[in-house]
């Protein structure tokens, strides 16, 4: 029978010619050296690349990961070898290795060594340890030395592959080949060694386009592989899978058996000539390389071929190896010291059973676990589990065991055939009603995969049809009992319960269904939205893995989870669930390199949970006892989920739950009595400072005001104190809470609470205690004038250290009290407001008095003083009534104004009298008002004839400007006429009457002119000191009748 793998394309990755590729053990990477010079590292997970190196401008003809250093080296056609560190990306050694073309690269398993190969017909030994210096020299070649390969057997032997058709085998300390290989026609590309130490076997694939099996021990060909139609250029050997791979330049990849020799499988994804082959022990990865791209796949799964019995015995496969070791009592150890703490890997010791005659894809123990069966290549064997002898075996698509008879197993025969066995021997044959039967499931009945995505289920003593189920099921889970069953798909499981009674009574009286089996014998308890890589059934309780790497326990369809896993770099999970041991409340897994870890699951609390989810609380608290106290807290945490918090209570041992529970039932005695219990040392942690906190919020909400104030002392919550204190009235608190704080460094706090205690005086030293002297004069101006000077001194000392000029600029009462209005009242002020705090300190303010002292708040004490020491003269209000003007006369010294402000602050006795004042300074207030309006008015007047003046004192300029300039135009006609006289006088004699005549009549006309520029000039001046004068007149009318 053929082998039946199923190939997974993980990656296809388009780029230039890949000649070489390489797959890292642990990382999900895939090296290719390519032809344009680069080299890329994909991620075969994700499918992108992850990281890209430029190592030259020719070819690179290989490249191979050394991880043990996190290297990669490559070899170029410039003769080059080059290492770069894959994580930093950074060069690590250049060297020049040889005198032509390097071909390929092998390295060590162990030692520092790295062998190469070039078409100068030389091989190279290179120390990385020395400084990659070549250490040995080997010749023997005569054309190119294709491929070099070290012997997994014997890692001081390798073989190298040549085009002068032969293959060598050499020893590391000497330079001559051990023995030549001949035998094939053409010449050699590649070569490869059987992985396992079993089989000397040599594997080659030549340009003869065969693929040849070679035993190096008797020097002979073991078996030729005929089937590709070019040039054969890679070959190897499968590490983990019984398969042979070639790659050739028909652009295909052969699969062979290793065993059979028979070809399986040919693969061509249409990317032209294929080169390179790479694969791992670690995985089912193969990587090719094409003139197109490179592509990874996942052949069948790499999940782990294990199983488990009851009492601890496991038996698993490695390749056709069958090993078996037992792991009871691993764990827990020869005392509690010597315990395995969980997830440890366990110190198994293996112990081989032998080899099976088939490659193993799954492996199962019976019911009891006296046989294990092994399925693969369409077969099986029944082997007994000690001794691997066989029992029985046969051809079958699927295997499964009966959950209850020891011998009982059927097999899938066909897709319309399936027989069930009786104690090792044929009894029925079924034909399931399906179109396809497309896999088989066992357990107490038999089940199988329908092509339309269902489940048929069958009885193994009467092959009778039970029930179909409309799932597309990818396993089936029993329990041990037989009445539940998990049935898992690939996103999904669904938990129903079985009634074995009802499928027996309807199968004994005949009452089946052909189309529809048996009513009645299914019935969905619960749907468990996760996925189920694997399980296994406790009790009512299923334990199962999902695919993200969480061990998960279910109960009722409440999901918890026990642990994370570790996963592959896709996120998927590594394990299986092998088994669970009752009697060491464990759990095994195995992960896909065959390491066994264990995880403690009490039974005793898995049956805790199942009665509780039942609602069967007798049996709960029966079962209680039985579980250890470590142990309590998982159960009352399980019992809070499901809404029990009363019941988690009293169950768990945890303080840090139990507080939490306490504080949501509202038990805060109990929350109270937990925190005096924390010891002295944790008393100052974060931790128990939050949780007084949370105590004192939750007492607040009971009005528990005591265990409040407790709470929030004793987690220094100041801000809560305040608040509280504030609220109910607390004076002493308050105070010591003032204290408290400012010790504690609290100054805003502390502030607030000295400021509502009245204490202004600890205010304006905290103020001037934290540097804030600005706010400090301010409040003293406000409420401690008398403060004022030595807080501005001591500000103006602090503001001069940054600008003298500034600290200058601050003014004092000492220095300035004129820029300090009424400040001799606020000193009479702060005197009475000192009083009244003293007098009220001794006695207090009842809170029936807050309607009459609120209002006292809104005063403006300031005016009042003001107001009570200057009374209005001729008021008609204080002439009317005499007591009342003696009153006022005896309100003049500070202290009868004191004594009389304390008398309105408290409100007693003087409530007529306070109201009549009120009303006198308010009528005071208002003329005051239409004084202070009468004299704006007069200043907007006044305002406006000075605008009026300045504008006469302008035209007035401005005519005397004109008329000087009259009169200078005037004087230079003058002399213009009189030079022109004295020229005429000059070229022309005259008699002397007529020169006096002509000066007089010049002298008349000058006089003329300026007897009108006189006259003119008086004009305008009488305008303009009558005008101002009249507007001002008629505007001050105006005024008049306005008031």
């Amino acid at each position: 029978m053929p082998l039946r793998i199923d190939i997974n394309k993980k990656l296809s990755a388009s780029s230039d010619r890949v000649k070489s590729v390489d797959i890292h053990p642990t990382e999900p990477w895939a090296l290719a050296a390519l032809y344009s010079g680069n080299v890329m590292i994909w991620d075969y997970e994700t499918g992108t690349c992850a990281k890209s190196f430029e190592l030259s401008e020719l070819p690179v003809r290989c490249a191979k990961f050394i991880a043990r250093k996190q290297w990669f080296i490559a070899a170029s056609d410039d003769m080059r070898i080059r290492i770069y560190n894959y994580n930093t990306m950074e060069k690590v050694k250049e060297i020049e290795a040889h005198q032509d073309y390097i071909r390929c690269i092998e390295v060590h398993p162990t030692l520092p060594y790295v062998l190469s190969c070039s078409d100068d017909m030389s091989i190279k030994l290179w120390d990385w340890n020395k400084d990659f210096d070549c250490t040995q020299f080997f010749e023997g070649h005569s054309h190119y030395v294709m491929q070099v390969k070290f012997n997994p057997k014997d890692s001081n032997t390798f073989a190298s592959g040549s085009l002068d058709t032969s293959i060598k085998v050499w020893g590391l300390g000497s330079p001559v080949a051990h023995y030549t290989l001949e035998g094939h026609e053409r010449g050699v590309n590649c070569i490869d060694y059987y992985p396992s130490g079993d089989k000397p076997y040599i594997l080659s694939g030549a340009d003869d386009r065969t693929v040849k099996i070679w035993d190096y021990q008797t020097k002979s060909i073991v078996h030729s592989l005929e089937g590709h139609s070019h040039n054969v250029c890679a070959v190897l050997f499968h590490p983990k899978l019984p398969l042979i791979a070639s790659a050739s330049e028909d652009g295909t990849v052969r699969l062979w058996s290793s065993t059979t020799y028979r070809a399986e499988s040919t693969l061509n994804y249409g990317m032209e000539r294929a080169w390179a082959l790479a694969a791992t022990k670690e995985s089912n990865m193969l990587a090719c390389g094409f003139d197109e791209g490179c592509v990874v796949v996942e052949l069948g799964s790499d999940d782990p071929v294990a199983s488990m019995d009851a009492t601890g015995k496991i038996v698993w496969a490695k390749n056709n190896e069958i090993q078996t070791t037992n792991v009871r009592g691993l764990a827990s150890g020869t005392g509690d010291e010597d315990g395995l703490s969980d997830g440890e890997r366990l110190p198994i010791i293996p112990r081989d059973l032998g080899a099976c005659e088939l490659y193993p894809q799954m492996l199962k123990h019976n019911c009891n676990g006296r046989f294990v069966a092994v399925c693969g290549d369409g077969e099986f064997i029944i082997y007994t589990s000690q001794a691997l002898r066989n029992k029985a075996f046969g051809q079958a698509l699927d295997f499964v065991w009966s959950g209850t008879g020891t011998g009982d197993y059927a097999i899938r025969e066909s897709i319309s055939r399936v027989k069930i066995f009786k104690n090792f021997k044929e009894a029925k044959i079924i034909k399931p009603a399906t179109s396809s039967s497309e896999g088989l499931f066992g357990g107490n009945l038999i089940g199988v995969k329908g092509g339309d995505g269902s489940v048929l289920f069958y009885d193994w003593d009467s092959g009778e049809f039970v029930r179909k189920i409309d799932v597309d099921a990818k396993e089936v889970y029993w329990s041990d009992s037989g009445n539940m069953v998990c049935v898992a798909t690939k996103e999904s499981a669904y938990v129903l319960s079985y009634n074995a009674q009802a499928a027996a009574s309807a199968i004994a009286m005949g009452q089946v269904s052909a189309e529809d089996g048996i009513d009645g014998t299914f019935d969905l308890m619960y749907e468990i939205n996760d996925t189920v890589s694997s399980g296994k059934w406790v009790g009512d309780c299923f334990i199962f893995l999902n695919n993200g790497g969480r061990l998960n326990y279910s109960v009722g369809g409440q999901i918890q989870t026990l642990v994370h896993l570790e996963t592959s770099a896709g996120g998927t999970t590594k394990h299986s669930i092998l088994g669970y041991l009752a009697k060491e409340d464990r759990v095994y897994v195995v992960d896909k390199s065959l390491n066994v870890s264990t995880y403690r699951v009490m039974l005793s609390v898995l049956e805790y949970q199942t009665a509780v989810m039942r609602g069967d609380f007798d049996s709960a608290n029966e079962l209680l006892p039985a579980i250890p106290e470590s142990e309590y807290t998982t159960v009352a945490r399980f019992l809070e989920s499901q809404g029990f918090k009363e019941e988690a209570l009293a169950v768990t041992t945890d303080p840090d739950h139990k507080f939490d529970l306490a504080l949501e039932l509202s038990h805060i005695d109990v929350a109270h009595s937990l925190m005096d219990e924390i010891p002295e040392e944790d008393k100052e942690t974060t931790d128990t400072m939050a949780k007084w906190k949370r105590l004192s919020d939750a007492a607040l909400q009971e009005s528990n005001f005591k265990l409040c104030e407790a709470a929030s002392i004793a987690s220094n919550d100041y801000a809560g104190l305040l608040l509280m204190y504030s609220a109910i009235g607390n004076f002493a608190g308050m105070e010591s809470l003032a204290k408290s704080a400012q010790a504690d460094g609290k100054a805003n706090i502390a502030f607030s609470a000295y400021l509502i205690t009245g204490n202004v005086e600890a205010c304006a030293d905290i103020l001037i205690s934290t540097k804030r002297l600005p706010e400090a004069a301010f409040f003293a101006r406000t409420y401690l004038p008398s403060k004022v000077d030595e807080i501005v001194s001591l500000w103006k000392a602090d503001l001069a250290e940054v600008s003298e000029s500034a600290a200058e600029a601050l003014i004092s009462p000492a220095g300035g009290k004129d820029s300090f209005p009424d400040f001799d009242i606020a000193l009479q002020v702060e005197n009475m407001f000192l009083q009244q705090r003293d007098n009220s300190k001794l006695s207090g303010i009842p809170s029936t008095d807050y309607l009459t002292a609120k209002e006292d708040l809104s005063l403006n004490l300031i005016e009042l003083v003001k107001s009570r020491s200057q009374p209005l003269a001729g008021s008609p209000a204080l002439t009317e009534k005499s007591e009342i003007v003696e009153s006022e006369e005896e309100i003049s010294s500070p202290d009868a104004i004191a004594a009389e402000d304390h008398n309105s602050f408290v409100g007693e006795q003087l409530n007529g009298e306070v109201a009549e004042k009120e009303a006198e300074v308010k009528l005071q207030e208002e003329a005051e008002t239409a004084r202070i309006q009468a004299e704006a008015e007069t200043a907007r007047l006044q305002a406006e004839a000075q605008t009026a003046r300045l504008q006469a004192e302008a035209e007035t300029a401005k005519i005397q400007a004109e008329k000087d300039a009259a009169r200078f135009q005037a004087e230079k006609e003058a002399a213009k006429i009189q030079a022109e006289k004295e020229a005429e006088a000059s070229l022309v004699p005259k008699d002397e009457d007529t020169a006096q005549a002509g000066n007089n009549v010049f002298d008349e006309d000058m006089q003329v002119k300026l007897a009108e520029e006189q006259r003119l000039m008086e004009e305008m001046e009488a305008m303009a000191e009558e005008t101002p004068a009249q507007t001002k007149s008629d505007e001050m009318d105006d005024f008049d009748d306005d008031w």
